[in-house]
């Protein structure tokens, strides 16, 4: 095996709340100060909420930790039916249908979008589960410049004018994950309907905090998008994902998709937990305003301070270094200072763009942007 450098190496640390919100301990290291989370996607601090809490051992005793088999055999229990379908009524989708995690929804998604004759244009950046998907499936890969519209309508001219008879799929995130970034959604929407194309969103870090009520960036889109994709690992504070889509593709992957078909259900105290969480955003719909609010400032005085940060709208703020070693360094300035960050690296970003992911949460310490900018001036 190729020899990987150290600057690229990847290590599990085990991380521990330390009873206070929002922050984390390594009960390994010797060092075991509190750390203030700005790496995790809990954005609205929902996974220690007394309300999932509580759904999740109400459902757990009723119903058991695991569901025991696939959905087709005994593993659908009535909580899954009851928040699909809450799902399905919140977002203006048809069907929604459950997964145990958000890389098993996106290779169910593209898997049945798409064959080997299909052509699938896809932002350059998409996740690596969507990457994974269309390899599965055989079909034809075109990338187009990063929430480039431009590119993207060359793309799809080409497309049509080689292949008029076939229907290519395009695939995009409405914020992508290591980048902060959003398409133009709805000019992406217009697009697939002038050129009888396919439209495929990965919502994941959208969902609960970005759009009308937390509903994400593709909702009331006038143009028809043909599936989104969401999971509960990240604003709802739970576990698992779902696709939401209309009634006949909902039938095809039922009937299809082995990523559906083949796996345990989602377990039942997750599902209850995403239940509650659910109910939560739809009750504090300001939630997800004053998150935006929030990171309008830290972006602004994380600019004003002279970091290189693409034009972001949501919560996840990059800070880009350049270097791996230069971004491991300052992921160490920063957690000796008490704040937990995570240099990101290639592969995971294009090469020359390693970076601090710093992700900001509603249930942060007042004082935290003052501190990080501190110890981001301060030099190790």
């Amino acid at each position: 095996m190729k020899k990987i450098p150290d600057s690229r190496l990847r290590r599990i640390r085990v991380w521990e709340p330390s009873g206070r919100s929002c922050e984390f301990r390594n009960p390994i290291e010797s060092n075991k100060v509190s750390l203030t989370d700005l790496a995790s996607n809990d954005y609205l601090g929902l996974s220690q909420h007394p309300a999932l809490i509580e759904a999740a051992q109400k459902t757990m005793l009723s119903e058991g930790v695991g569901a025991g088999a696939s959905r087709l055999i005994t593993g659908t229990r009535p909580i899954h039916k009851k928040l699909e379908e809450e799902l399905s009524k919140w977002l203006g989708f048809e069907k929604v249908l459950l997964f145990p995690s958000g890389f098993q929804a996106n290779l169910a998604a593209v898997n049945s979008l798409t064959n080997r004759y299909t052509t699938v244009i896809a932002d350059r950046l998409i996740h690596h589960s969507l990457l994974v998907g269309i390899k599965t499936s055989g079909a034809k890969l075109k990338r187009f410049a990063h929430n480039d519209i431009n590119d993207l309508k060359r793309l799809l001219e080409n497309c049509i004018n080689q292949q008029p008879n076939q229907t290519p799929l395009v695939i995009t995130e409405s914020l992508f994950s290591m980048e902060g970034t959003c398409p133009r959604l709805k000019e992406t929407a217009a697009l697939c309907k002038q050129y009888r194309a396919m439209l495929f969103v990965d919502e994941a870090h959208a969902i609960g905090v970005m759009g009308e009520g937390g509903r994400g960036l593709c909702y009331k889109i006038s143009e028809p998008i043909t599936m989104i994709s969401g999971t509960f690992g990240k604003a709802f504070g739970s576990g698992g994902a779902f696709l939401a889509t209309s009634n006949s593709i909902s039938e095809h992957i039922i009937q299809s998709s082995g990523a559906f078909r083949y796996t345990t259900a989602l377990a039942p105290p997750l599902a209850a937990a995403a239940l509650a969480a659910l109910r939560l955003i739809q009750a504090n719909p300001s939630w997800g305003k004053k998150l935006q609010k929030e990171s309008n400032l830290w972006r602004t005085e994380l600019l004003n301070e002279g970091w290189n940060i693409p034009s972001v709208i949501g919560p996840i703020i990059p800070l880009l270094l350049g270097s791996d070693t230069e971004s491991l360094d300052k992921q160490y300035q920063l957690e000796v200072n008490g704040l937990l960050t995570i240099a990101i690296r290639p592969p995971t970003v294009p090469e020359g763009t390693s970076r601090l992911r710093i992700v900001l949460r509603n249930n942060l310490p007042t004082n935290t942007l003052e501190k990080l900018i501190f110890h981001l001036r301060k030099q190790s």
